[in-house]
């Protein structure tokens, strides 16, 4: 006989797999339901929370742009010293910073044979000289056998002409003695003005070339600025202009200068253009060498500005420099891209994308998400909101 059938029972564990499949099946659909519910409560909970802010009404103004280029610290004379005659260096009496005055030692070469020469033309001088004598006191006694028609005039002129010879070697003689004897005195080098030594170009026991720079002098009543200037920008300066000179020993201390040169034709290397800079005050403070910052005047130019603390940068777009607009009517926010242009004084800055009379916000930008409510500063002077009721009012700028 056939075995009765009997009915397949499931497992405990087929039931548990069963249970389990089940209810991740709906965890799975409720998930993003649960999800898109959480975020949409987040974000409308990120809104309805108002943050205090402050704000800057944008107005259209003139705006002022200063440019600021590095520079050195020179005298404006800068002479190069050097003797007047050739020689072996014997002394050199000066260290590069030494101030120096006027007529003072600076170097000594050797002048033996300067010394030599002037012997030479003493001894020279001295035997034309009595030449010159004698032949002066013959010439008298011939001019008087010539009254008494003893000679001829031939003859006397004869004489006269010896002397006349004479007398000129003398002078001749008496003009290169002067010679070797400032000759003998250029051996020494004396400084012409008072200054500070900046650079020295020989040692002691170097044979020198006359006209060979020995010692650079600078004087330190007269002090300017060098810098350099790229080539767009050199419209923007005139000579005459007045600027503003920080040292970099001192960044709060702003020293009056004016330009007094603009160089001609740019460096072939740098490609910019060499301009002079005239101290007006701080002499004293500047010393030659330091590292000065020169603070131009750019063109004015009418357009918006607006703090720097007022822009902002996405995370998700870094290159996109963004503004926060006020609703005044809602009472809330919306992010404006802008261009910036020049930073400005008073940190400030200068953009393109805004319209005069719009209210942004100037502190606390990065806490904002779009549309968000903002809470704004009470007693400066807002219009009323007619939407919410509520008070806004007009920060100062």
């Amino acid at each position: 006989m056939p075995k009765p059938k009997t009915p397949i029972m499931p497992t405990t564990r087929d039931r548990l797999q069963f249970r389990f499949s089940s209810k991740g099946w709906l965890l799975a659909a409720l998930l993003p339901l649960t999800i898109s519910v959480g975020c949409s409560d987040q974000d409308k909970q990120t809104q309805a929370v108002s943050r205090p802010v402050k704000v800057f009404r944008t107005e259209d103004t003139a705006t002022v742009g200063v440019m600021s280029f590095a520079g050195e610290v020179r005298a404006r004379i800068e002479t190069p010293l050097s003797f007047r005659v050739a020689g072996k260096l014997l002394e050199r009496k000066v260290d590069v910073g030494d101030q120096v005055h006027k007529g003072q030692l600076l170097a000594i070469l050797d002048g033996n044979d300067y010394r030599l020469a002037v012997q030479g033309l003493k001894a020279q001088l001295a035997s034309a000289q009595a030449d010159s004598n004698f032949l002066r006191d013959d010439l008298a006694r011939y001019r008087e056998l010539l009254a008494q028609q003893v000679i001829s005039p031939p003859e006397f002129e004869r004489h006269e002409t010896a002397y006349t010879t004479a007398r000129e070697r003398t002078a001749a003689l008496e003009a290169q003695l002067a010679q070797a004897l400032n000759q003998l005195t250029y051996t020494e080098l004396h400084a012409d003005r008072d200054g500070v030594v900046t650079a020295l170009a020989v040692e002691a026991g170097q044979v020198l070339a006359a006209g060979q720079a020995v010692v650079t002098l600078a004087q330190l009543d007269e002090k300017e600025i060098h810098f350099d200037v790229p080539e767009h920008r050199l419209a923007e300066i005139q000579r005459q202009q007045a600027v503003n000179v920080s040292l970099w020993l001192d960044d709060n201390r702003l020293l009056k200068a004016k330009i007094r040169e603009i160089s001609s034709a740019a460096e072939p290397a740098s490609r910019t253009y060499r301009v002079k800079a005239s101290l007006l005050e701080g002499m004293d403070a500047a010393q030659l060498g330091m590292t000065a910052t020169v603070h131009i005047a750019a063109n004015t130019a009418s357009g918006i500005a607006i703090p720097l603390s007022a822009v902002y940068t996405p995370q998700n777009q870094p290159d996109h420099p963004t503004v926060w607009l006020v609703d005044e009517q809602a009472a809330t926010v919306k992010s404006v891209p802008v261009r910036l242009g020049k930073t400005l004084a008073g940190e400030r800055i200068a953009v393109e994308g805004l319209v005069t009379g719009q209210l942004l916000v100037s502190a606390g930008v990065q806490r904002l998400a779009e549309g968000q409510a903002v809470r704004l500063p009470e007693g400066s002077g807002l219009s009323k909101n007619r939407g919410s009721q509520k008070h806004l009012y007009k920060a100062k700028p």
